[in-house]
């Protein structure tokens, strides 16, 4: 072969010219092949392209037999070009005939060439083909010439991702890229939906591959190199960013990466190969991703992820991308899919729109889980890769019900989901019918049904629930979606809002809960190795009482001649209770001496999440007028499971005895002081759990607005009497082997009640 000094800048900007040019599919490859077989002075140069049936089809050649192509073919692993493709990993070979994996294809007339350089066509990591060279001397190519072909692979990779070559695929056929993938993954919240997909942090698709001035684009690229590790340093220095723990971790393995020379010298060579900086990222960020795939150990496979992010920031820093799709590009349908995300962020998108959202990462009791099971959201955690998988605008089906996501569904595959969409909508019509019956079970116990919102878009679900009114409403939502400090005005019109479209009904205002994984973005707090049990909620606020008196006063002046129920979360002792009763009360005689009006009736009340007051239950009873537990915080508490943490969050059964044991002990205090006790964790949410709350004694529970219709169905035909009585003999039978769930069960069986 001749010196290929300047070869590859020739090929690509021919190819290039190639890309613009009016021609069919066919007739590009064609010429495409041509172009390399001349620049690299090959005798062959083919084209194989992987099919969604895992088969290798040959799309295109110069120097094989013509009359081979579209019928030579290879599965994945097999033969010389199955192996590339499976492996991921390009093929030098003096013989290659001698190689074990060696296939002869006789239609092909390949037996006469012995040298051999096959690369596979990537995109972010995946196969999507296999582009090869040969010559019949024997000889190895030169590492030039390999970073020359997979340079060149990338344009194929555009080439076949734009989907132009559909045209030339034989009929019935589909090529890889677009094949249907379903992906496995939790139930976090019930429910189907079809749409098309939209990247939480899109893939950034890079469109300006060939660059005319590789000196420049190395500038370029050392520029956003420079800002990327700055931007890694000042998260790394930020107050609010622990010393230990494992974000300080990632940040650290950001950082190691960004100052990765052998990753930069990567960059510049591809840059020198005729690429821009951008085409360069992400030809070493898919070439890496390759390897990494193949890597079983979990904690670098971890990396591999922690790679792929800091190369997609690299990329945004050199297209200066700076947002998510806008509210007048968003699809009418849309499924989000994320590896991890904030509540905040979920509710940046235009509500209306969004049919589902799926995570590779969280737990069910996260608040970004929470947030969309308030919106109604079908929701999936844990669903491993699935971002990678997928494109923006992919036809996308999530079933939340099975925990399945299925990308690019078939056509049949589609109408048998959208004859469940329907058969939901009946249900959801037979619910809606409900609104208007009274909570009564069969035994004549009413139960009074509320519902947990924090927006004001959550109030319009209040009569299209039929809930009797808002059993917690979460002020801190209001705090995380601004972006900066809520002024006492804007809090006060805010509460008043909320309670004009309340239209009568009863709404508890939980005092503001932030801190832990509540991240308010213009409130630093201090460095904590465990903020979950650490400076948050009630202890903050009391730390802060200016910001506590000034959402009380806005309270109060909202709920000027109305009734005004207060409650304050994460309570560890008793007397926190007293020090914000004497900050509310001074907030009255404040008001008051200005001659502002003030709510005709106040109660104050504590939500119980903490295990500490499990002891101090009498003394709880008397110092407030209603209790609310906090179901989500106490079990993972009283568990001693991180909710965030998806290796330990379902480790235990909320409906196991010791946790149903707490609850009854607590409804037994409520009932021996004559307090009210609510339940408003999401624990009220299932039929099967709503249940098992009434047969401990719980006669008021708060839930997301989607739950009420199907959780009054099965109370309606409850008899909670019976159901205590078989409950109380298991929870008191310490031998008693059966698990309680599935007593539950039995029990909704034998008497005809549906979860």
């Amino acid at each position: 072969m001749r010196d290929l000094s300047g070869g590859p800048r020739v090929l690509l900007r021919r190819l290039r010219e190639l890309m613009a040019e009016p021609l069919e599919p066919q007739e590009r490859l064609d010429r495409i092949v041509r172009q390399i077989a001349g620049n690299m002075v090959a005798e062959v140069c083919s084209v194989y392209v992987l099919r969604a049936d895992g088969v290798l089809e040959l799309y295109a050649t110069e120097g094989l037999n013509r009359e081979a192509v579209h019928l030579a073919q290879l599965k994945m692993g097999q033969g010389l070009v199955g192996t590339i493709a499976a492996s991921a990993q390009p093929l030098n070979l003096s013989d290659a005939q001698s190689h074990p994996a060696f296939r002869y294809l006789p239609e092909t007339g390949e037996e006469i060439y012995h040298s051999f350089l096959g690369v596979p066509i990537l995109r972010t990591g995946r196969s999507l083909g296999v582009l090869v060279v040969q010559n019949k001397a024997s000889r190895n190519y030169r590492e030039e010439e390999v970073e020359a072909l997979e340079t060149t692979a990338m344009v194929l990779a555009e080439m076949i991702a734009t989907g132009e070559l559909k045209k030339i695929t034989k009929p019935g056929l589909e090529l890889d890229l677009t094949r249907s993938v379903t992906v496995d993954g939790d139930t976090y919240n019930d429910g189907i939906g079809l749409g098309y997909v939209v990247l939480h942090e899109p893939r950034i698709v890079v469109t300006n591959l060939l660059n005319e001035d590789a000196e420049k684009e190395i500038r370029r690229l050392a520029e956003a190199m420079g800002s990327l590790r700055i931007s890694i340093d000042d998260m790394l220095s930020r107050r609010d960013v622990s010393m230990e723990g494992e974000h300080r971790e990632v940040l650290e393995t950001y950082r190691m990466f960004a100052h990765d020379q052998g990753w930069v010298r990567k960059l510049e060579e591809a840059i020198r190969n005729g690429l821009t900086a951008e085409a360069a990222v992400e030809k070493v960020q898919s070439d890496t991703k390759a390897r990494m795939m193949r890597l079983t150990d979990p904690y670098l496979r971890e990396r591999m992820h922690d790679f792929e992010d800091l190369a997609n920031r690299l990329l945004r820093q050199l297209t200066g991308y700076t947002g998510r799709t806008t509210a007048e590009g968003f699809p009418s349908d849309a499924i989000i899919l994320a590896r991890a995300m904030g509540a905040a962020e979920l509710l940046d998108y235009p509500r209306s729109n969004v049919r589902g959202l799926v995570l590779e990462e969280g737990a069910v009791t996260s608040h970004v889980v929470i947030v969309a099971r308030a919106m109604g959201i079908p929701v999936i955690g844990q669903a491993a890769g699935v971002v990678a998988l997928a494109e923006n605008g992919d036809a996308v089906i999530i079933d939340a019900d099975e925990g399945h996501v299925h990308l690019r569904p078939m056509a049949d595959h589609r109408r048998s989901y959208e004859e469940k969409v329907r058969f939901r909508a009946r249900r959801q019509e037979q619910f809606r019918a409900l609104r208007a019956v009274e909570p009564v079970t069969k035994d004549g116990q009413r139960i009074a049904l509320m519902m947990n919102a924090g927006l004001l878009v959550d109030l319009p679900q209040l009569s299209e629930s039929g809930a009797e009114g808002i059993g917690l409403f979460r002020t801190e939502l209001q705090f995380m979606i601004a972006s900066t400090m809520p002024k006492a005005e804007e809090q006060e019109q805010f509460y008043r809002n909320v309670i004009k479209q309340a239209a009568g009904r009863t709404v508890t205002f939980r005092t503001l809960d932030i801190g832990g994984d509540k991240v308010v973005p213009y409130f630093r707090g201090h460095e904590e190795e465990n903020p979950a049990l650490g400076w948050r909620a009630i202890r903050l606020s009391l730390d802060r009482p200016g910001l506590l008196r000034t959402q009380l006063r806005a309270l109060l002046k909202a709920s000027a001649d109305t009734e005004l129920k207060l409650m304050v979360p994460m309570v560890t002792e008793v007397s926190e209770l007293r020090m914000v009763r004497e900050l509310l009360q001074k907030e009255v005689q404040h008001l008051s001496r200005f001659g502002h009006g003030l709510p005709r009736k106040l109660q104050f009340g504590a939500m119980l999440e903490v295990p500490a007051l499990l002891w101090q239950l009498d003394e709880l009873m008397e110092a407030v007028d209603f209790v609310s537990v906090g179901s989500n915080d106490l079990f993972q508490f009283s568990m001693a499971v991180d909710r965030g943490n998806a290796r330990v969050s379902d480790r235990f059964d909320p409906l196991g005895k010791p946790f149903l044991r707490i609850l009854r002990d607590i409804v037994r205090g409520a009932d021996r002081n004559k307090t009210p006790v609510t339940l408003c964790g999401e624990l009220a949410s299932k039929p099967i759990s709503a249940m098992a709350l009434l047969g401990i004694g719980f006669r008021s529970i708060s839930m997301s607005p989607a739950s009420i219709g199907p959780v009054k169905a099965m109370l309606l035909g409850l008899d909670v009497g019976a159901l205590t009585k078989a409950m109380d003999e298991v929870l008191d039978d310490h031998h008693a082997l059966m698990p309680m769930r599935e007593v539950l069960a039995r029990f909704a069986e034998s008497h005809n009640i549906p979860l």
